[in-house]
């Protein structure tokens, strides 16, 4: 485990002699570390008293040498048994023969089809034909993804555009950077898309991901748990969460042993409440046309705005001293509310279908058997072209292509 901040060190007097190095007795116990934070008392001394000499501690921290002082208080940093250890890096991949396989976006994959199966059984049990969601997610997924790595990358202009650059680190989704935003600008106009192809309202299919949308980000978010990224400022909470000072976004002039603001676990959090409060709200009042999606812009931006002013991303760019995410909670929130307005307006009940007038589920009747019932269809051949299709038994294109009525 690692040390609290200095924030919350215990402070305590150890006894040494003239220029005595403190000896083993005195040393803080093993798994600690003695950061060589000199205490107000100590240095209210400092004009009649020296240090004269300093020396590695085996634990990290330091030896002082003191010269003419009876007593030396110092602080130790004691530890959190709930703190969050921060995974060994060597889970961040792994290898399968030739290929290098990232779990950061191995907890992306793992969202998305969450997600999808999620999606696709909330819309059959609306009317929805099994599997279309297919024809969506691949529409939806590759933009979303395009969207989530375009939105960092310009909020984030100087990780990859500076004297020296490797510019294809712009394309490099496994290392992290996918902005959840661009993510649902991308994933909205592949959604839209798709929604055109397939004969799915958008509306239906928003409020069908909304809590699929949470699902899957509070899994992605487990990526960047193991990624080390996602912390907030620094915490003298006792969950806080353990950050290697190597790491490039650890502040400067920070103790290595800081605990900071676990934000994934917040958001985790969070999203799982909002999935609850959006199934309930849903069940009591039977929101549709885009009103659930529209209460879940409302909710995500609403954690997001919060979380990201206690984050520390000190590349990311911003707009009057607040981060670009800020902004684009605040937005999510105001579109959230404009919309739940608007359809509330426009459409204070329920649809009929999830689909689009003049589309619905493609219904294929079983083939008949060649000169099956042969006497009934000649009895009933008012429509040549139909009774032809059905005495041999074969379906044409536009047949099975029709809505059901």
């Amino acid at each position: 485990m690692k040390p609290k901040p200095f924030s919350e060190l215990n402070h305590f007097t150890v006894p040494v002699g003239i220029d005595l190095l403190f000896s083993k007795s005195a040393a803080p116990p093993a798994g600690t570390y003695c950061r060589g934070v000199l205490s107000s008392a100590f240095e209210k001394q400092a004009n009649t008293t020296t240090v004269s000499s300093i020396a590695a501690h085996p634990f990290g921290g330091y030896w002082f040498v003191a010269e003419s002082l009876h007593a030396l208080q110092f602080s130790v940093p004691s530890f959190s048994p709930l703190s969050i250890p921060s995974p060994d890096p060597v889970f961040q991949q792994f290898n399968i023969g030739p290929l290098t396989i990232h779990t950061y976006a191995l907890c992306i994959l793992a969202g998305i089809i969450v997600a999808m199966f999620w999606v696709n059984a909330r819309l059959t049990k609306r009317g929805g034909e099994p599997g279309v969601v297919v024809d969506i997610v691949l529409w939806a997924v590759p933009l979303g993804i395009v969207g989530a790595r375009f939105y960092h990358v310009f909020t984030h202009l100087g990780d990859y555009f500076y004297d020296g650059a490797n510019l294809l680190n712009v394309f490099a989704i496994w290392d992290g950077g996918n902005a959840l935003y661009g993510s649902l600008i991308g994933g909205a106009i592949g959604a839209y898309i798709g929604c055109r192809f397939s004969g799915i309202r958008l509306w239906s299919f928003a409020d069908a991901l909304a809590p699929a949308m949470l699902a899957a980000q509070a899994i992605g978010r487990l990526g960047n748990y193991i990624n080390h990224e996602l912390f907030g400022l620094p915490t003298t909470l006792p969950w806080g969460l353990e950050i290697e000072s190597t790491n490039s976004k650890f502040p400067a002039g920070l103790a290595d042993g800081t605990l900071f603001h676990p934000l994934f676990l917040y958001e985790i959090i969070w999203n799982v409440v909002g999935i609850a409060l959006l199934l309930l709200i849903e069940r009591r009042f039977q929101l549709r046309w885009g009103k659930l999606f529209a209460l879940y812009l409302v909710w995500y931006g609403l954690g997001r705005s919060w979380l990201e002013a206690i984050r520390i991303d000190p590349t990311s760019d911003g707009f009057l001293g607040i981060p670009a995410n800020v902004w684009a909670s605040f937005l999510a929130i105001a579109l959230g509310i404009v919309l739940f307005v608007v359809q509330s307006r426009r459409h204070p009940g329920v649809e009929n279908s999830v689909y689009r007038p003049g589309r619905g589920p493609r219904v294929v009747e079983p083939r008949k058997k060649k000169g099956a019932a042969a006497g009934a269809v000649e009895g009933s051949d008012a429509d040549g072209a139909d009774s032809s299709s059905e005495e041999s038994g074969v379906w044409t294109d536009e047949e099975l292509s029709r809505p059901s009525k």
